[in-house]
């Protein structure tokens, strides 16, 4: 039964070419001296019976479908002719590693109607790059089998960063539920007014430029998950425009962007990574979005406040249960000062915010400066100040910097932010790793312990430089005592320090 037939597995054996499998079977019969063969299974003068050649097609099809490859399949043309033509009957046909002159031949050879072609690969080997007008000729003839999946890649052929690239006509696929589309080096063009997707539910793109993605997805009125990958050489801004009422999972990775406009209002999973070497615009209407997994990264240099630049920003949703979504953020002290940046960089923070978390952590490459102003910058924005449950600030410093004091005057220590008065009110728990006891960290640190009046639980993990004989770290533990309602946790790198209920150290 055509339903029970097995897909083809990838096949990764070569041929030159489809059509030579078949026509040099003559050759190869002449020169074995072989007769024409019968379907009887009744041996025949000087040879015995070919049972397998005369079993049914069904059959036959089935024992093609496990060999994993069109290609291979063709070639049992060459054992006996009951087998020629029966590939092309195949339900699931994959081409790997088959010279591209000879696709658009292997694909006449399946006759239309066909039957029900369910899912069609072709991976072109990275050899000769292939012409714009090919790829066009090619994509009609794949269209022309109907399938319900197609897979197409140029393996191995790099885009091209040509200003004035040559084009490529992408044709309807109408039966296709699924479209894979990988590394082909030439601009896709939607198809002409009146063509449409009208059965995808999944594209996927994969180092492809698109002339026009708006008009693409606009063809596509079932489309539920749609995927961009490695389109950093890409420019214009629909590249980075999602507009699509049927769309639920989008996933944007390794998008080199600068600006992010999605539209979808049944969208629940959004998955993106870029970068971006100045400041970005990010509009995104999806009000049914329910997981995101968010994470940009920066130029060094591109924003900053102070003496601090920002690496990275990641926004994640609770991947398990008692996890809470959160806001992660990575940056380092530079040798220059952004002034007058505050407002900019609190400005380029909140753009990330496109859902609601209630976790900040904060890695910090301190480089021996201060970090207290800047972390309160942080916790100064409205969409923070309000909502955060938990704070973590990891201390970082690394090489022979971290040994390093901060300077006189040095503008990464003003003596305002000490005397800064802040509300959170939802802060239940902190958490400070790398902690060294220095005066500016002690400050922060009854800061915090001030302003958090739900505070219930302290974790300071101590910096690698800290020993346990060390006994000023016990006498400036002693601000916990302030606090009997907050447990305290000290620990030393090698492990539990202090551990106190009430804040009664031991």
């Amino acid at each position: 039964k055509e339903n029970d037939r097995p897909s083809v597995a990838h096949c990764t054996a070569s041929l030159n070419t489809i059509e030579d499998s078949e026509v040099g079977l003559c050759k190869a019969s002449m020169e074995l001296g072989t007769r024409s063969r019968r379907r009887s299974p009744e041996p025949g003068p000087g040879r015995g019976a070919d049972y397998l050649s005369a079993l049914p097609d069904d059959l036959l099809l089935l024992v093609l479908a496990r060999l994993g490859c069109a290609a291979a399949a063709a070639r049992t043309g060459l054992l006996a002719r009951r087998w020629r033509g029966l590939w092309a009957r195949l339900r699931d046909l994959a081409f790997r590693d088959v010279a591209f002159p000879s696709l658009q031949v292997a694909l006449g050879r399946v006759a239309v109607p066909p039957p029900a072609v369910s899912l069609l690969e072709i991976r072109v080997p990275g050899k000769i790059r292939p012409a714009a007008d090919a790829v066009t000729s090619l994509l009609r003839a794949a269209a022309r089998l109907a399938p319900e999946k197609l897979v197409f890649g140029l393996t191995g052929h790099l885009p091209l960063q040509d200003p004035n690239p040559a084009g490529v006509d992408l044709p309807c696929f109408h039966r296709a539920t699924s479209i894979v589309l990988e590394w082909i080096p030439f601009v896709l063009r939607a198809p002409a007014a009146g063509g449409e997707f009208p059965a995808l539910l999944k594209l996927s793109l994969t180092g492809c430029k698109v002339d026009d993605l708006g008009t693409l997805l606009s063809l596509c009125p079932r489309l539920r998950v749609l995927r961009l990958k490695s389109l950093i050489w890409l420019g214009g801004d629909d590249l980075t425009t999602v507009h699509s009422a049927s769309l639920q999972e989008l996933v944007m990775e390794s998008i080199w962007t600068h600006r992010v406009d999605i539209v979808a209002p049944i969208l629940k999973q959004l998955t993106l990574s870029s970068w971006a070497e100045a400041q970005v615009s990010i509009s995104i209407l999806a009000p049914m979005i329910q997981n995101v997994s968010w994470q940009w990264l920066y130029d060094n240099g591109t924003i900053g406040f102070g003496l601090w630049t920002l690496e990275k920003l990641r926004l994640q949703t609770a991947q398990r249960q008692g996890q809470l979504p959160s806001l992660l953020i990575h940056a380092s002290s530079s040798w220059y000062s952004f002034t007058d940046e505050a407002a900019n960089f609190a400005q380029e923070i909140e753009k990330h915010m496109v859902t609601d978390f209630f976790a900040l952590e904060l890695h910090l490459r301190t480089t021996g400066h201060v970090f207290g102003e800047f972390v309160l910058h942080f916790l100064g924005l409205n969409r923070i100040r309000s909502v955060i449950r938990r704070l973590k600030v990891v201390r970082v410093r690394q090489g022979s910097w971290g040994d390093e004091a901060c300077p006189a005057n040095c503008p990464c220590d003003t003596m305002n932010w000490r005397t800064q008065t802040i509300s959170l009110t939802a802060l239940e728990d902190l958490e400070i790793n790398g902690f060294e006891a220095e005066d500016h960290e002690l400050d922060f640190l009854k800061l915090i312990l001030h302003s958090a009046p739900m505070l219930k639980t302290v974790i300071v993990k101590l910096s690698d430089e800290i020993s346990s004989s060390d006994d000023t770290i016990t006498k400036k533990c002693n601000i916990f005592r302030a606090y009997p309602s907050v447990k305290c946790n000290v620990y030393l790198s090698s492990g539990l320090m202090h551990q106190s209920q009430n804040c009664l150290l031991t």
